[in-house]
C-alpha cells in the first residue's frame, strides 16, 4: 500500500485531531503514526499525518471532499504521495563535501530525492556529476551579470520541474527577488560560526580564539542574509590538540551531515513555517530517520 502524508496548519482549538482522524477513517484511511504540537504562544496548531489508504483510493480522491472540514478550521493543508521522490536542484561552488554527500545518499537510497541538476559557477564537478548521469549547468556569475545568471538558474528550476533548491555551499548570494521567488523552497548550510566568525577563514579564526565546539546549520534562505528559518544544526567537539586544518575537516562532516538531515525533513514533509521559526517533526518508522543517516 502507498504511504501518503497530511500536513495540517490553523489556529489552535478543540476538535482539530478528531475532526482530521474521522475524516480519514471515513475515507478508508488508515492512520500509521501522527505528530501534533500546539504552540502557545501564538494560537497554531501543526499536525503531520501519515496513512494509507486501505480500500485502494488515490489521493486525489481522498483530498477532494477535505475542503469543507479545512474551511471551518480555517486550515492550511496538504496531502503528498511518499512514493513520488521529489526532484531537486543542487548548487554549488567550490567546496564539494555536502555535494558529493548528496549524490551519495540519493544513489544509495537512503535520500529519496531526484537530483534533477546540479548548477555551479564554477566546472570543479562537471565531470564527477555527468558521470552520475545528471545535467550539470556551468553558469557564470559577475556582478554585472547577476541578474541574467539568476534568471538562468531559474530557467534551469523550470524547466526540471525541480520542487526544492540545495545550496551545498554555493558562495553566492541570492537576490531577494529570487528569494522571494522560491520562498520556502531553498535550503542552505553555513557554520555556526556566524555572527561572531565571518568573511574568510571562519575554522582558522575559531582556531585563532580556542573554540571548543564546531557545529553547522541548515535554514531557508530568504532576503536576509543567514537569517532563514532554521531547519536542522547539530555540533561535534574539538580541543586545544586539534589543528586549523581539523577545524576544517570535522566542519565539513557536520556541514554535510546536517544539510542531509535538513532536505531529509523537508522532503518528508516534516517541516512546517512558524513565523521566524520550524516545527520539525521526527521522521516517521522507515523514513530513514536521521540518527541513522549520519
Amino acid at each position: 500500500m502507498t504511504n501518503y502524508v497530511m500536513k495540517v496548519s490553523c489556529p489552535t482549538r478543540a476538535g482539530i485531531v478528531a475532526a482530521v482522524s474521522s475524516y480519514l477513517a471515513q475515507a478508508g484511511c488508515n492512520i500509521n503514526d501522527s505528530s501534533q504540537f500546539a504552540d502557545q504562544d501564538n494560537g497554531r496548531f501543526f499536525m503531520r499525518i501519515r496513512f494509507v489508504s486501505e480500500g485502494g483510493q488515490v489521493l486525489e480522491d481522498i483530498a477532494g471532499g477535505f475542503g469543507e472540514i479545512a474551511s471551518g478550521f480555517g486550515m492550511e493543508y496538504e496531502f503528498r504521495d511518499l512514493s513520488q521522490k521529489p526532484r531537486i536542484v543542487v548548487m554549488v561552488s567550490r567546496f564539494g563535501h555536502c555535494l558529493n554527500d548528496l549524490l551519495y545518499r540519493s544513489r544509495i537510497g537512503a535520500l529519496p530525492v531526484e537530483i534533477a541538476a546540479v548548477v555551479s559557477n564554477h566546472t570543479d564537478y562537471q565531470k564527477q556529476v555527468v558521470n552520475e548521469d545528471i545535467p550539470f549547468h556551468f553558469i557564470r556569475v559577475t556582478p554585472e551579470t547577476k541578474p541574467q545568471a539568476e534568471a538562468a538558474i531559474m530557467q534551469v528550476v523550470h524547466d526540471t520541474r525541480a520542487e526544492l533548491i540545495v545550496l551545498a555551499r554555493y558562495m553566492q548570494v541570492l537576490s531577494d527577488q529570487m528569494c522571494r521567488e522560491m520562498s520556502g523552497r531553498i535550503i542552505n548550510i553555513h557554520h555556526s560560526f556566524l555572527p561572531s566568525f565571518k568573511g574568510a577563514n571562519p575554522y582558522k579564526q575559531a582556531f585563532e580564539r580556542g573554540v571548543k565546539l564546531i557545529g553547522a546549520t541548515s535554514h531557508y534562505v530568504t532576503a536576509d542574509l543567514d537569517e532563514g528559518p532554521i531547519i536542522e544544526q547539530d555540533t561535534i567537539r574539538v580541543t586545544h590538540a586539534q589543528s586549523p586544518e581539523d577545524y576544517v575537516s570535522l566542519g565539513r562532516d557536520v556541514e554535510a551531515q546536517v544539510l542531509a538531515r535538513a532536505v531529509h525533513a523537508h522532503i518528508n514533509h516534516r517541516v512546517f513555517p512558524n513565523g521566524s521559526k520550524t516545527v520539525v517533526f521526527p521522521a516517521s518508522p522507515g523514513e530513514y530517520a536521521s540518527e541513522r543517516m549520519g
